[in-house]
């Protein structure tokens, strides 16, 4: 394959999820470069919280690379996933004497590539 020729990639992204992005970085390390069933499994049997929308984003990538690249589904793999911080909701503790505390809640901006394998 020439340079010329673009390599098929499946992607897929969410954006403003409700968990802060170094949480789910660590699960993304876990996934990277592994066969789309293997990444399926280790989300699966994985206790942390941010598996369950990592599940769903591969899931669509998955969907998208079938329908959209006509893409083998038993070859892919997770070629690239990153993450990174979105806008933080800003919310406020009452604390004693009158005070107030600030909570920050973070979010994330997840996006996931899958290619075919060779």
């Amino acid at each position: 394959m020439s340079d010329k020729e673009m390599v098929p990639v499946a992607t897929a992204k969410a954006t403003y999820i409700r968990i802060a992005p170094r949480k789910v970085q660590i699960v993304l390390d876990l996934i990277r470069n592994q066969p789309v069933e293997k990444a399926m499994a280790i989300l699966k049997y994985t206790p942390k919280a941010a598996c369950e929308p990592l599940e769903k984003l591969l899931k669509s990538a998955i969907a998208n690379a079938e329908n959209n690249n006509n893409m083998d589904v038993d070859r892919l793999y997770v070629a690239e996933c990153s993450v990174s911080q979105g806008p933080t909701l800003k919310r406020i503790r009452p604390r004693a004497q009158g005070r107030a505390y600030r909570i920050n809640k973070k979010t994330s901006h997840i996006s996931l590539v899958l290619k075919e394998a060779e």
